[in-house]
């Protein structure tokens, strides 16, 4: 099995592409080794020391790491950790399938968010994951618009450029009721 790595914008997280399907729809986001119960391969990767969070896409594992340690050393640990996940068989999520990430919103708005989320899907999550993340509703309320950054994106020194420059820009230009877009923790 041959893993390829990618860098990221944010110099703290790097791509991992084993070649294979990691997830067979959606994403899950594990910013914390207590937040990856449910994932094998998550489990194997927090167990390299120096781990902070990992982030599972449709073809790549995300791997973010604290600053003071060098990727030359942690890159083969991780190499290694996710070779054996490939090679166990098990799944990279057990229990149900990932959901769209998308939170559910009630309301007059419905179809103002229904565009929101379109916009989101079509335009902004394919260039998101291709830096290692991922961008989801999170709410609309009075034409602000609440987005969750994870993995790659979560942290990055560019994200406040992308939200604002890039992702605001384009659902002003296509929804006028939208004003605003803020980050949500």
């Amino acid at each position: 099995m041959f893993i390829q790595t990618e860098t990221t914008p944010n110099p703290a997280t790097l791509k991992f592409l084993p070649g294979e399907t990691v997830l067979g729809a959606g994403t899950a986001d594990f910013p914390t080794p207590d937040s990856a119960a449910t994932s094998p391969l998550a489990r194997r990767v927090f167990a390299v020391e120096g781990v902070t969070g990992v982030f599972l896409g449709r073809d790549f594992v995300t791997v973010t790491k604290v600053e003071t340690a060098p990727w030359d050393h942690l890159k083969p640990s991780i190499l290694g950790a996710i070779m054996e996940h490939f090679q166990s068989g098990a799944p990279a999520v057990e229990g149900s399938a990932q959901s769209d990430g998308h939170a559910e919103h009630d309301g007059p708005d419905g179809e103002i968010v229904g565009q929101i989320k379109e916009l989101l899907d079509t335009r902004v999550r394919p260039a998101v994951a291709q830096d290692g993340g991922d961008i989801t509703f999170h709410g609309f309320d009075r034409g602000v618009v609440y987005l969750h950054m994870q993995g790659a994106c979560a942290g990055c020194p560019s994200s406040t450029l992308t939200l604002k420059m890039g992702i605001e820009n384009l659902l002003r230009h296509y929804i006028p009721e939208v004003v605003e877009v803020r980050p949500v923790a």
